[in-house]
């Protein structure tokens, strides 16, 4: 059955889109089938019909196996705004059991990995009540963080960390991305993060020109996931 890992940030637009899709490739190079799972998504455009959302296409598009699009993304909403609040506009209801059911239909294809990719940070709101990470909690899923390095990521790194680990849940990795190019010492809070992270170091991602954002898997480094 598909080993399946899910990929969290420290907040919204650090690039977790960019590791999942280069934790696809790097899994592809060395023999792994690989699919990729976005249960939520909003800021989703109209497409023949459909609603579909740029990161889930991505995810869609490295996939080892073709899939149709509902099964990488059951949950698309157009306003680029909380799930949980586009969910209500919508006159929808956000339920942990059909995004069960789709992580249960993926592992029955012939994929050896599942990325699973969350939306926004670790406490997701999915309604009033619960999280999204309530529902890996239950699916028991390793956890993959990324660290976007700006002014404060120490602090939302350990605390994303300690939350994970509260719940009951593993992290396999974590890999840290250069969201701002002007980040002050830099190369002293990369050094603190390897320092109080317990976990494995995936991989740094430096801040990538239009030319080599193509390979961000050469930046990786898998071993410990396999």
């Amino acid at each position: 059955m598909a080993k399946a890992f899910f990929v969290t940030g420290t907040d919204t637009e650090v690039g977790k889109t960019l590791v999942t899709t280069a934790l696809m490739r790097a899994a592809k190079e060395v023999g792994k089938k690989v699919v990729g799972y976005k249960p939520v998504a909003s800021g989703c455009e109209l497409v023949d019909g459909e609603l579909r959302n740029g990161d889930a296409n991505a995810m869609q598009r490295e996939a080892s196996i073709p899939l149709p699009y509902a099964m990488v993304n059951p949950y698309a909403f157009a306003p680029a705004i909380a799930p949980h609040i586009a969910a209500r506009l919508a006159n929808e209801s956000i339920q942990s059991g059909h995004i069960s059911q789709g992580l249960a239909r993926l592992k029955e294809t012939a994929a050896d990995w599942i990325l699973v990719e969350g939306a926004g940070g670790w406490r997701l709101p999915l309604d009033e009540q619960h999280f999204l990470s309530d529902w890996v909690k239950r699916e028991h899923l390793p956890v993959i963080l990324v660290v976007g390095a700006k002014l404060g990521c120490i602090n939302h790194a350990l605390l994303t960390i300690e939350a994970i680990r509260r719940d009951g849940l593993s992290v396999a990795g974590w890999v840290l991305n250069r969201v701002d190019p002007d980040m002050q010492h830099f190369q002293e809070n990369a050094e603190t993060l390897k320092r109080l992270i317990s976990a494995p170091f995936l991989g740094e991602l430096p801040w990538l020109s239009d030319e080599e954002i193509g390979y961000p898997e050469h930046f990786l480094d898998i071993a410990a996931l396999l």
